[in-house]
């Protein structure tokens, strides 16, 4: 499959590294086409990497991912440009965080509305999906090195979509049955509000190795 990544942080460069390995073709793209850390990813990963603009990347991929900083993604979003998103799976990992008043971040907006909801309303004819923002980038790509069980959440409207996106979450590592799908986009309010925590239980423990795990009790209301 032709995988186009959008943006050349570390979020990017994991999941790109990781498709690669399974076989994919990942283009990362970024502002400019000679951008030096894509350059520098597209020599570690090997021949099935290469590297241009957002629009670009867009236009590579079968499946595209928003891996761009939340506070930029709706402006690399509309570099990427609106055909080349048309009818693709959107997967969205970024978080609108805010760090103007310093650390920790908070975020820029929630409670009745999230970065997917705006990117989804922006681009009508993607397909979004959000996915994979509530860990550490090593954790999206290996969960393996948790113990035990943990969650990973998806939220979107397109049921075909949310499919696709679970089948690149198994060759990421994750086990089908620990995929929570919480339902429509709007649903991304939830995952994005759980940044604050996250941010704090990072600081409490001193590292960031460490995820969320859902245990359901039997229900009670029977």
């Amino acid at each position: 499959m032709k995988i186009g990544i959008l943006g050349t942080g570390m979020v990017g460069r994991a999941i790109g590294d990781k498709l690669v390995k399974r076989g994919h073709d990942v283009m990362m793209g970024s502002r400019t086409s000679h951008n030096e850390k894509a350059a520098a990813w597209v020599q570690s990963a090997g021949p099935n990497a290469s590297h241009g603009t957002f629009a670009e990347a867009a236009s590579f991929g079968e499946v595209v991912f928003n891996c761009t900083s939340g506070a930029v993604s709706m402006d690399a979003l509309s570099m990427a440009g609106e055909s080349n998103l048309d009818g693709k799976v959107l997967i969205d990992v970024a978080n609108p965080l805010e760090s103007s008043h310093g650390a920790p971040p908070f975020l820029a907006f929630c409670n009745t509305d999230s970065l997917a909801e705006r990117i989804q309303s922006a681009f009508p004819g993607a397909k979004v999906v959000k996915a994979l923002n509530t860990m550490n980038c090593n954790i999206m790509v290996n969960p393996q090195r948790l113990p035990g069980d943990h969650n990973v959440f998806i939220s979107g409207n397109d049921a075909n979509a949310k499919s696709q996106v679970i089948t690149i979450l198994e060759e990421l590592g994750w086990k089908k049955e620990n995929v929570i799908d919480l339902g429509d986009i709007t649903t991304a309010r939830g995952t994005e509000m759980l940044l604050p925590i996250w941010l704090r239980l990072a600081r409490s423990f001193g590292h960031v190795d460490f995820n969320f795990h859902i245990v359901v009790g039997k229900d009670s209301r029977g």
